[in-house]
């Protein structure tokens, strides 16, 4: 019994059978008599052949004829893009022609199938002519198949020629095309550094199945918002664009009416000397800017630094929500005033993140913000980061750009003029003579540059030596200790100024002169100096009189960058007029010429 006699005894009639993908690629008739056909040369083998089934059979190997040329075009589109470069008129445009001819032959043979039957001739020319033209474009698909991995290698290679620099030559020299001051996003975070040291899955730990369930958070560079902080809501915090000046935007930080009010309150808390009020004004407003800074230092107090360091990271959050849509942090090209209050919360808990930072062991973090802050007023620098930033960029063993900022900002800023400059500079001239990649001659040159900079440095600030060498517990040769230019005399005469410098470069800086090698490079530097000095007594004198010249007082952002950095020995040389006026910690000597916009009322 034939197929269509068990469709009609099943109840199926014509029509109903399931669509398949191959039965829309004919049209008409030829579709139906072709499963016909199989369907009865299964069922009935025994049965002639009908005439009429013979030119489906043929649309049949039509078809996969032209399920290989689809194939082909699909495994063949990069066909396309290694020619993209050639003209109109070249290769590319006439391979396009061709194949536009293939697909107008396509089509004709498929609108052909429906009269294929009324006309078996012109169906079986049109066959012969597509298998002609198939016999034709074999050769050159299957070279074009076999030369696409090299298309593509070719493609990257005119890419980058095309835009001037390969990565590998980018890395290298970008890095001398950026300002000195350019900061890097990924280095604000110090889950990088970390990463770098102990390996990713050993910092995040369970810590990624928690940030996909974060929803509806703000992507923020500096910090990122933890799950135990109360739910983020706007304290009332916002930044204006003032002015463009010069390629230059100056922003500043503006406070709304309910903020104010709360600002009003604070004052009060800290007024009262009772740290209480301060948690209780939290609780109500938990990302009140002055109430975190202040609260973190009473933590710090007693010793709660993960609580410290919490408070600060909120704090910086809150700011960054409130970024003005087109200030960068990293353009080096925003200003923010430090004679506006607004201004200062935002300096003080960058200050106060970067030292958690460094004290947590990521000092390639640490300058990355110590840079930010620096770049955001580099004329006035309120928090004098120039005192620190050698210090960072030694330990994150960044000698390149201690040196490159040396020599770019000497001229201007005199920045050998500083104790902490002269002595740190010589130092990255001795690391970097000591790497391994530094050739021979490189190396001989960096370390005679290192001997002349710390003789330069020694003779013009004696008094760092003995306290120096005191702090990293060497005992000095007695020939050094009784001579007069390294003597107590050196001690006792110097201005209060550089006293102050030379005691916070002392008490920061020693562990990194702790090491055996430096310590005999340092050896025997100080005993040429003392052969100098006593073959040429004009040195000493100079020195001495340029320091009376210049250090006779130092500024405001000196003394409030000692207090800030909470080094006994820098801050017991604080002058009276500062030791004797109430320090706040979340704003430590303020600007004598602050610029208010709004004022507490009188109570």
């Amino acid at each position: 019994m034939s197929s269509r006699a068990l469709r009609r005894l099943k109840g199926k009639q014509r029509g109903q059978e399931p669509l398949h993908l191959e039965d829309l690629l004919l049209h008409g008739g030829g579709a139906e008599k072709e499963k016909e056909k199989e369907e009865e040369g299964d069922d009935d083998d025994d049965e002639a052949p009908d005439p009429c089934v013979l030119v489906p059979a043929k649309t049949s190997s039509n078809r996969k004829a032209k399920k290989n040329k689809t194939q082909k075009n699909i495994s063949n589109l990069f066909e396309l893009i290694h020619e993209a470069d050639s003209g109109p008129g070249g290769e590319l445009g006439s391979r396009l022609q061709e194949e536009a001819g293939e697909k107008s032959d396509r089509g004709e043979t498929e609108t052909g199938g429906e009269s294929v039957e009324a006309d078996k001739c012109n169906g079986s020319e049109k066959a012969r002519k597509r298998k002609k033209k198939k016999k034709k474009s074999m050769p050159e698909n299957s070279q074009q198949a076999e030369g696409a991995a090299g298309d593509i290698d070719a493609l990257l290679e005119t890419m980058e020629t095309s835009n001037g620099l390969c990565y590998q030559s980018e890395s290298s020299s970008g890095a001398a095309s950026r300002p000195v001051l350019h900061v890097e996003h990924r280095n604000l975070n110090p889950e990088t550094e970390l990463k770098r040291y102990f390996g990713a899955r050993a910092v995040l730990g369970d810590q990624r199945p928690r940030q996909r369930q974060r929803h509806a958070l703000r992507s923020t560079w500096m910090t990122v918002f933890k799950n135990t902080w109360p739910r983020f809501t706007r304290p009332g915090i916002s930044m204006s664009l003032l002015e463009t000046r010069d390629g230059v935007q100056y922003y500043t930080f503006e406070h709304s009416r309910d903020y104010q009010q709360v600002q009003f309150k604070f004052l009060d808390a800290v007024e009262s000397m009772d740290p209480n009020n301060i948690v209780l004004l939290l609780q109500m407003n938990p990302y009140h800017i002055d109430s975190l800074l202040q609260l973190s230092d009473v933590c710090r107090i007693q010793e709660d630094q993960e609580m410290a360091r919490d408070l600060i990271e909120r704090a910086l959050y809150s700011f960054e929500c409130a970024f003005h849509p087109i200030f960068s942090l990293t353009s080096g090209t925003c200003r923010l005033d430090y004679l506006r209050p607004e201004n200062r919360a935002f300096y003080l808990a960058l200050y106060k993140h970067m030292m958690f930072l460094e004290k947590r062991g990521c000092p390639r973090t640490a300058l990355e913000f110590c840079k930010l802050i620096l770049s955001l007023d580099p004329d006035n620098d309120p928090l004098c980061m120039l005192l620190l930033i050698d210090f960072l960029s030694l330990r994150a063993r960044e000698y390149s750009f201690l040196i490159r900022l040396y020599d770019e900002w000497e001229v201007h800023r005199n920045l050998s003029q500083l104790p902490n400059f002269a002595c740190s500079l010589a130092l990255s001239y001795y690391f970097l003579s000591l790497q391994d990649d530094v050739s021979p001659e490189e190396s001989t040159r960096m370390k005679r540059k290192s001997d002349e900079l710390l003789q330069s440095a020694l003779i013009m600030f004696p008094s760092v030596l003995m306290p120096l060498l005191d702090l990293c517990t060497v005992q000095p040769d007695a020939a050094v200790s009784s001579h007069e230019f390294f003597g107590p005399k050196c001690q006792i005469g110097q201005p209060p100024a550089l006293n102050e410098l030379v005691s916070l470069f002392v008490g920061r800086c020693h562990l990194l002169w702790k090491d055996g090698g430096v310590m005999v490079w340092l050896e025997g530097n100080v005993k040429e100096v003392l052969r100098r000095v006593d073959s040429q007594k004009s040195l000493a004198e100079d020195s001495e009189s340029k320091r009376k010249l210049r250090y006779q007082s130092a500024p405001r952002n000196i003394h409030r960058h000692v207090i800030l950095s909470e080094i006994k020995g820098a801050v017991a040389t604080l002058p009276l007029e500062v030791t004797t006026q109430p320090v706040m910690g979340f704003d430590p000597l303020p600007p004598l010429d602050s610029m208010a916009s709004y004022s507490r009322p009188e109570r």
